[in-house]
């Protein structure tokens, strides 16, 4: 089953339409334009199948008690140091994944690391069709 990503409101949204009009009309710098290719593949892969092995995606229990939904974290990319991992739940209709973040990895061995990432809410339901 194939996903439609969306993006968290109104952080990832504002970030993400940021981040795309500035890559159509050439104005990324050369990091800008490697993190950009790197998340249009991660998202290609998150749309595919979240469980994709590349992505390494799994829930984050300390968000999920503090957000009240399942928090899943997927990778960015690996083998670097602070390592971009993008913060994701399913919803908020069905064939939805929603991005909520993307933040260095936290350190994982330092009690309370998951705290401090901020989540966007989910965009709001699509109105059912009558």
């Amino acid at each position: 089953m194939a996903f439609k990503i969306r993006m968290g409101v109104p952080e990832m949204e504002a970030f993400w339409n940021d981040l795309t009009s500035r890559k159509q009309q050439g104005q990324l710098d050369g990091n800008e334009e490697r993190f950009f290719k790197k998340l249009v593949k991660a998202l290609s892969y998150l749309g595919q199948n979240p469980r994709h092995n590349s992505l390494a995606s799994h829930e984050i229990d300390d968000l999920t008690r503090k957000y009240k939904i399942k928090i899943f974290q997927s990778y960015l990319e690996n083998n670097t140091p602070a390592a971009g991992r993008l913060f994701w739940a399913y919803g908020p209709d069905q064939g939805d994944i929603t991005v909520l973040a993307i933040d260095p990895h936290p350190e994982d061995q330092k009690r309370g690391a998951y705290q401090r990432i901020k989540l966007s809410n989910l965009p709001p339901m699509k109105a059912k069709k009558a």
